[in-house]
């Protein structure tokens, strides 16, 4: 299969059915530590604040670093390819996780997750914007995005258990070795698209500097305003799934088991709705104005902190669960339609790089900051609350966070269409 052939409407389908799949292996090998950090805190012995650190910057800081020269080599080769590398190496170095023998060696492990994921979606983002017209992108990428929150569903539903009735060190082997045969079959079976194939266009020019991509997209406020709401999204995101176990088992006593039967399902199902809905509903706003459709996100991301706050203050399991129902669905609704906007601003050539620069200021934003600042202040406040320290860290990060991303959201609004109408300035 070569990016010269016409794309079929099977291949297409089957392509991003695929890019999903991979996206939750993505999550899977991502996630799957949130749900063990109790049991790895108690053979280490660590505060939050360096958990925070194991899921926040251990993971992130070559991951972003590698963003941005992994797509520039995706915007003229083979991206099929370097995502079924990316798959292989990630995989690996998840179940590399399991043989460690001390707190640095996990670390460390940690950050070769996220030099393999660094590979994922920048290639994948640009694939799909040449597998699908922008009137369908935000759909497709809402598809796509499934895959977080299936991978986190799986994630929560095996690592609970394996966690609680083998141990976590197998839960990785478990998890990781799988991975390298999805490369295989996704180097195997995916084709390459063409690049402008879905909108008709032609990438005559040469890529422009990854430079000259940035300052083409400082100037368009929309995309700055976007990340930024985006990022600060992803900082609650980040936070609440990685210590939503911690509290869980910390203030209401659940065992690790029957904390991923519950959340496994809610996450993958509620998730997934929201990822889908965002993009659905962003494409059928966005026919008339696109406007419309950040302003409802940034609407429903700032209605979602008092889902959040019944979450964290009532005095139940049970209640607290049924709550966090809501945001684990209206926290998603941004992300589909984000990610296709910024494609959409640029030209062919510009297509993996923006969605690296989009991910790295979202992920330094969200990725690096959030679980680390959760940690940091959950450590800072456990001499006066103790083991609900967690509790009103997280409390204080949604309450706070989320109306400042809806500002951001907002004001992308303002510029979106005609940023929009600029975008073929570079083909």
């Amino acid at each position: 299969m070569t990016g010269s052939q016409p794309v079929s409407t099977a291949a297409r389908r089957y392509a991003l059915v695929m890019l999903a799949v991979v996206y939750m292996f993505n999550f899977i090998d991502r996630q799957i530590l949130a749900i063990l950090l109790p049991a790895i805190r108690e053979e280490f012995g660590v505060s939050d604040a360096w958990l925070g650190f194991l899921v926040g910057p251990a993971f992130a800081m070559f991951y972003i670093i590698l963003g941005i020269p992994i797509a520039r080599y995706a915007d003229r080769h083979n991206r099929r390819n370097l995502i079924a590398l990316a798959v292989a190496v990630w995989s690996g170095m998840t179940a590399l996780s399991g043989a460690v023998t001390n707190f640095v060696q996990l670390a460390l492990a940690r950050v070769g997750v996220g030099v393999g994921e660094a590979g994922c979606s920048p290639p994948a983002h640009s694939m799909i914007a040449d597998l699908y017209p922008p009137e369908q992108r935000a759909t497709a990428m809402g598809v796509y995005s499934i895959g977080i929150s299936t991978g986190i569903m799986l994630a929560y539903l095996l690592g609970g258990w394996v966690v609680q009735n083998v141990g976590w060190r197998e839960t990785f082997f478990i998890v990781g070795i799988p991975g390298v045969v999805l490369a295989l079959i996704f180097r195997f079976t995916v084709i390459e698209p063409k690049r402008g194939h879905a909108e008709g266009r032609t990438a005559t020019g040469d890529r422009p500097p990854w430079l000259e991509t940035m300052r083409f997209l400082w100037t368009r406020k929309s995309f700055v305003h976007m990340t930024v709401a985006a990022g600060l999204s992803s900082f609650v995101g980040y936070s609440v799934i990685n210590f939503l176990p911690s509290f869980l088992v910390r203030s209401h006593g659940m065992e690790i088991a029957t904390l991923g039967f519950w959340l496994g399902p809610i996450l993958g199902i509620a998730g997934g709705l929201g990822f889908f809905l965002g993009g659905y509903i962003a494409d059928h706003l966005g026919k008339d104005s696109h406007k419309r459709a950040l302003v409802f996100i940034g609407l429903t991301v700032l209605l979602t902190a008092v889902p959040y706050a019944a979450t964290f203050l009532t005095g139940s399991w049970l209640a607290a669960i049924l709550w966090f129902i809501i945001p684990a669905c209206t926290a998603n609704v941004y992300l589909a339609p984000v990610l296709a906007q910024a494609q959409g601003l640029v030209s062919l050539r510009m297509r993996a790089v923006t969605s690296a620069l989009a991910l790295l200021i979202i992920n330094v934003i969200g990725l690096l900051f959030g679980p680390q600042f959760t940690g940091i202040l959950s450590t800072m406040l456990e001499p006066q609350f103790g083991e609900e320290a967690i509790r009103y860290s997280l409390l204080f990060v949604t309450s706070v966070f989320l109306p400042w991303a809806a500002y951001h959201y907002v004001r992308a609004g303002r510029s979106i269409d005609a940023d929009l109408a600029r975008a073929t300035e570079h083909d």
